[in-house]
């Protein structure tokens, strides 16, 4: 079958998205895209052989849209994904679910109700080559059971108005929720603490920080988030293990000598080092509409996500140990991962 997709946004992941079904995910096209500036829309819609409509609403009630793709301002999201739920069509929604752990639960019982997996949230690590080989060296228990994790998100600099609680929302929310998916765990209470402040972070931010999380099952993780580093774009990730150690592999680079040097070059961009990942994400999607529904990403994980972060966002402004809380996780969405 070849599914015919409308985009609500099309802002920079939009567009990339919309150019990557057309040109590199089998059996889907976009027919249609809208974004709050429809100029904008139409200029994009006329470059992918797609129309521009008003509203997101009108993408999702056009009878030739079998499958919605949310990349609009994380603010819409929860609209639009419930409206999606309700026309009972599936759709591929780009996080945040929702701004608000009680939106992305809306969602969740919204989805239950129909009684049908339909979403899938864009949590592209899941699909990146390198967590998911450190995934199966974990889940076979090469390295006995993870005791404790460490993990770092670097980013050379962030713009003016990146400001605190981003360093969670918008840059920490990837490792939440890729390590729940590694560990096979969720998390019970998180701690935020502030190190010595980069002078290169502006005015409003506090830069680096040190996120801790405990999970159900003990596992202590520590991420260092440090969006002002200068250097590059560098994630990391190490396992401990009872019996060893297991990190993320590095992105493969040419290991080059020169200039009495040998060096080898870090990337300086979050799409170079995950761009594979979201080709890989969107043709799984793609491929498990056709065996029945979604499987990647829930609305569950959506909001187990969200009432981590919060709790995050909690702790930056006390300096507290946090509890996380999450209702019970409901059988629809049948085991943990």
């Amino acid at each position: 079958m070849a599914y015919k997709v409308g985009v609500i946004g099309t802002g920079a992941i939009g567009v990339e998205h919309a150019r990557r079904i057309n040109q590199r995910i089998g059996e889907a096209n976009v027919v249609a895209v809208t974004d709050i500036d429809g100029a904008r829309a139409k200029d994009i819609a006329a470059g992918i052989g797609a129309r521009a409509l008003p509203t997101g609403r009108d993408v999702i009630a056009a009878p030739d849209v079998d499958v919605v793709v949310v990349t609009s301002w994380g603010p819409t999201h929860e609209e639009f994904v419930l409206a999606a739920i309700a026309a009972g069509k599936p759709v591929f929604c780009e996080k945040p679910l929702a701004t608000t752990a009680a939106g992305c639960l809306r969602i969740v019982e919204a989805e239950v109700k129909h009684g049908k997996r339909l979403v899938q949230v864009g949590f592209m690590r899941r699909y990146d080559a390198g967590y998911r080989a450190l995934r199966e060296v974990v889940a076979a228990g090469k390295i006995g059971n993870p005791l404790m994790v460490h993990c770092a998100h670097r980013n050379a600099a962030v713009p003016d108005s990146y400001t605190t609680d981003m360093a969670i929302t918008e840059t920490v929310i990837h490792e939440i929720d890729v390590l729940r998916w590694l560990l096979d765990d969720d998390y019970v209470s998180v701690q935020v603490v502030y190190p010595r402040k980069t002078r290169n972070a502006s005015g409003q931010l506090r830069d680096p920080q040190l996120v801790m999380m405990e999970t159900a099952k003990g596992i202590r993780i520590d991420v260092e988030v440090f969006v002002n580093c200068k250097y590059g774009y560098d994630i990391q990730c190490e396992v401990v293990g009872e019996t060893g150690v297991a990190r993320l592999p590095e992105p493969a680079s040419v290991i080059l000598r020169s200039e009495a040097r040998r060096s080898v070059g870090i990337l300086v961009d979050w799409k170079q080092r995950f761009i594979d990942a979201y080709d890989v994400e969107l043709q799984a999607f793609f491929d498990d509409l056709g065996r029945g529904g979604p499987t990647g990403p829930s609305s569950w994980d959506g909001y187990a996500a969200a009432v981590t972060a919060d709790a995050c966002v909690q702790s930056q402004q006390s300096g507290k140990v946090v509890p996380v809380s999450t209702r019970q996780r409901p059988g629809f969405y049948g085991s943990p991962r």
